[in-house]
C-alpha cells in the first residue's frame, strides 16, 4: 500500500473523459493494482480510481496509470505540483471481510438451491479463489458454461463493479473465457440492475425466508 498527499491535477482519459484541477489530494496505490483519488471531503468515494489491472509509471513529477479495456485504454494522468507527504507499507495477505449474517446465510442456501438463481444451475465450488478475491459461488449451467455468483444483502453499483472485477480476472483463464456473472441479492437497486444489463450480467432477487421454506418463493428474476 502506497498513500500520497499531494497537490496535484488529475485527467482521465478513455470510455469518458474527466479533469480534475489544482488541488490537495489523498493519492491511494493498492499492491492489487487499484489505484483511487480522494478529496477530504465526499465521504468514502474516491473522486477518481482505476480498478486493476493496472500499469502505473511514475514519471518527473506525474504519475500515469493505464489499463487496457478492450481494444481502448483507459489513462488516469496524476500531474503532482507538490509533494507533502508519501508512505508506503506492505500490509500483507489480508483474512478477507467476513460476511454480515443475512449475506453468509444467503450464500449457504444458495449452495444448497443454485437452481433458485437459474434453473439448471448446479454449484461447483464455493469462494472459489481468485487473486483480487473470492467468487462466492461458481456454477455451471445446463450447458456445462461457467457461471460466477456475486451474492449480496442489497445489490448496488458497487456490488456490480465487484462482479465485474471478478469476471475479468476468471476470463483471463482460457478454460474460462465464456464465464458470465449474476448479482443475487434480497434486493438489487435499480440503477444496479440497468449497470448489470449495459454490462451483459445477471441479476436476480432471492428471499432467505423462501430459500428455507418459509414461504411460497415468488422469484423475479432481471436479465440482460
Amino acid at each position: 500500500m502506497r498513500l500520497v498527499v499531494a497537490r496535484c491535477e488529475v485527467t482521465y482519459t478513455g470510455r469518458l473523459n474527466a479533469y480534475l484541477p489544482e488541488a490537495i489530494r489523498l493519492l491511494v496505490f493498492k499492491a492489487d493494482g487499484s489505484v483511487l483519488v480522494h478529496a477530504d471531503s465526499g465521504g468514502y468515494k474516491p473522486l477518481n480510481w482505476m480498478t486493476p489491472p493496472t500499469v502505473i509509471e511514475d514519471g518527473e513529477g506525474t504519475i500515469v496509470v493505464r489499463k487496457r479495456a478492450g481494444r481502448a485504454e483507459d489513462r488516469l494522468e496524476i500531474r503532482v505540483l507538490e509533494l507533502l507527504a508519501e508512505f508506503e507499507h506492505e500490509l500483507g495477505e489480508d483474512a478477507g471481510l467476513e460476511k454480515d449474517g443475512v449475506e453468509r446465510h444467503l450464500q449457504e442456501a444458495l449452495a444448497d438451491l443454485p437452481e433458485a438463481v437459474e434453473d439448471g444451475l448446479r454449484l461447483v465450488r464455493r469462494e472459489w479463489p481468485t487473486d483480487i478475491g473470492p467468487v462466492d459461488l461458481m456454477c455451471r449451467d445446463p450447458d456445462g458454461e461457467w457461471v460466477a455468483v456475486e451474492i449480496k444483502r442489497v445489490g448496488t453499483i458497487e456490488a456490480v463493479e465487484q462482479l465485474s472485477r471478478y469476471l475479468e480476472v476468471l476470463q483471463r483463464d482460457p478454460a474460462l473465457a465464456t464465464c458470465r456473472g449474476i448479482l443475487a441479492a434480497e434486493a438489487v437497486k435499480p440503477q444496479a440492475r440497468t449497470l448489470c444489463a449495459a454490462r451483459g450480467l445477471g441479476c436476480v432477487e432471492v428471499d432467505l425466508a423462501e430459500l428455507r421454506g418459509a414461504r411460497e418463493p415468488e422469484l423475479t428474476l432481471f436479465e440482460a
